[in-house]
């Protein structure tokens, strides 16, 4: 099976990988196809190889064994709760996969909240591009990125046509920059009217804003995610273990 031409390769890669060790045609504690035989079998290159497997062991599917190679361990308990972290989802997401409109693409001036976040200081100018998601066919969330001005030059964000990758990429690809982790906040608040309009809410129902600041390894912030969920449509769940 060729996936040479579904972008992003990896991915797909990890999932087919993932499919395969849940239906036990990988069992627990087998060993995993070599990266040649992989790299023979899927038609792709090493380094993209390389990054699935690298996911997989991170995610906790399989580990690597000095000199013998790599083993599946199985299904992580908290695999499926992990990956719908939402600063992570969006960032790594095609915004083409995601319906939705752009309502906004340019330097606008930032919320107090926004110029913390980004620490860019008194000059309150950032750039924006939100878009209004959909489910359903029904207004669904507001998901509003926000990035220095210098992060956003000779980019796509102005394009009003859905990135077909995912921001992260688009941005490490372009600029040169590593994202490294994300820091969320989540607070709840009634709606501005201009959300409210946006998402077609009924009156008196309080959003939920989800703040997910990307940084460097440096702790720079790189990009503020910004996610208006209204209350009624959505609930969030979160999964970790203990020590």
């Amino acid at each position: 099976m060729s996936l040479e031409s579904v972008p992003p390769k990896y991915a797909q890669l990890v999932t087919e990988l993932q499919r395969r060790i849940e239906s036990g045609q990988y069992p627990p504690g087998s060993a995993m196809p070599s990266e040649h035989m992989l790299i023979a079998e899927f038609d792709v290159s090493r380094p993209t190889v390389v990054a699935a497997l690298r996911v997989l062991r991170d995610q906790g599917w399989i580990d690597s064994r000095q000199g013998k190679g790599r083993f599946v361990r199985g299904r992580p308990a908290l695999a499926s709760l992990e990956s719908a972290r939402a600063g992570q989802v969006r960032l790594a997401g095609s915004e083409a996969a995601v319906p939705g409109e752009v309502l906004a693409a340019g330097v606008v001036d930032a919320p107090n909240r926004v110029r913390s976040l980004l620490g860019i200081g008194s000059s309150g100018k950032a750039f924006l591009r939100r878009r209004l998601l959909t489910a359903d066919g029904a207004p669904s969330e507001l998901l509003s990125l926000w990035l220095p001005l210098d992060l956003a030059e000779s980019t796509n964000l102005t394009s009003a046509e859905p990135l077909k990758q995912g921001v992260r990429q688009h941005l490490e690809s372009r600029k040169g920059v590593k994202f490294d982790h994300v820091v969320e906040h989540i607070v709840a608040r009634m709606p501005t009217g201009e959300e409210a309009d946006a998402l077609s809410m009924r009156t008196g129902t309080p959003v939920l804003v989800v703040y997910a600041t990307a940084r460097d390894a440096a702790g720079r912030p790189l990009m503020v995610v910004d996610t208006v969920l209204p209350a009624d449509l959505h609930e969030l769940e979160d999964a970790y273990p203990l020590a």
